[in-house]
């Protein structure tokens, strides 16, 4: 594998390299790096649950709701948010796409650091990125990114609460975190 991974120096060559593939790996700073599989029930319902939403109230024509196995490239690489919303841009078969409006993670004890700091960092250099949503496994809390009227992306706001409002202007709508936590226990 050290083999491989050494002929893979760019973003392109990694997702080629990573097509078809067993596991779960990102293509951070010019390295893979092996992510972990097996996520809790409740991570599962939440990103699904999430897409869900966002699905329901944005026009298929304009944009496209994805999950985990389509890919976001970022300055830095190459990385697959556990929710991503794009503009319909592309090609149907393209690996992974660099117009995301919206990037969401949700939150596990291994990935705390990662998604506040690195990857924070990584989605909001995006030029189209509007949102970078963190969410929490374990109660109704978000974590929201947006890109200001000067284009700059400012401290995220933490919203907490089923009742609580998500603006989202970048899509033109916004959620409820009652609808996103709903059933999830």
């Amino acid at each position: 594998m050290n083999i491989q991974q050494n002929a893979i120096r760019t973003a392109d060559d990694f997702l080629r390299w990573n097509e078809g593939r067993e596991g779960k790996r990102e293509f951070v700073r010019g390295r893979v790096v092996e992510m972990m599989t097996g996520g809790t029930r409740r991570h599962a319902e939440l990103a699904l649950q999430l897409a869900f939403v966002l699905k329901t109230r944005l026009p298929d024509t304009e944009f496209l709701v994805t999950v985990a196995d389509f890919a976001v490239r970022t300055p830095f690489g190459v990385r697959y948010p556990d929710v991503m919303v794009t503009r319909r841009e592309g090609d149907p078969s393209d690996l992974a796409t660099d117009c995301s409006v919206l990037v969401a993670e949700i939150l596990s004890p291994s990935s705390l650091a990662v998604d506040f700091s690195e990857k924070a960092g990584e989605y909001t250099a995006i030029p189209s990125l509007a949102h970078y949503l963190v969410l929490s496994q374990d109660e109704p809390r978000v974590w929201l990114w947006r890109r200001g009227e000067g284009g700059d992306f400012g401290k995220p706001e933490m919203i907490v609460g089923g009742e609580e409002t998500v603006p989202l202007p970048g899509l033109g709508v916004e959620v409820t975190l009652g609808e996103v936590y709903r059933d999830i226990g």
